[in-house]
């Protein structure tokens, strides 16, 4: 996505779709906080997602499997992370 605030559950649901997730609304927690980090310009890490309180790493990487950030961001609809590759 190019402009941020197109966003919305059901562009979410089709980007999951294509990268074989099923969205619960645990994912929306995720990708709701992941959103407003992005916005408030914070640097986004799985360390700093971890550390959140929202989500561990664990949990993360099982509702986001292989790449988890980088799955995460596309389906939130915010630019991949600088720590991404």
């Amino acid at each position: 996505m190019l402009d941020m605030t197109q966003w919305d559950e059901g562009i979410a649901r089709a980007i999951a779709t294509e990268e074989g997730i099923d969205l619960t609304d645990r994912h929306f927690d995720v990708l709701k906080f992941l959103r407003k980090e992005q916005e408030n310009g914070t640097a986004l890490s799985i360390r700093k997602i971890g550390k959140s309180g929202v989500v561990d790493i664990k949990e993360f990487y099982a509702l986001f499997p292989e790449g988890p950030l980088k799955k995460a961001s596309r389906i939130a609809g915010i630019s991949k992370p600088a720590s991404c590759i």
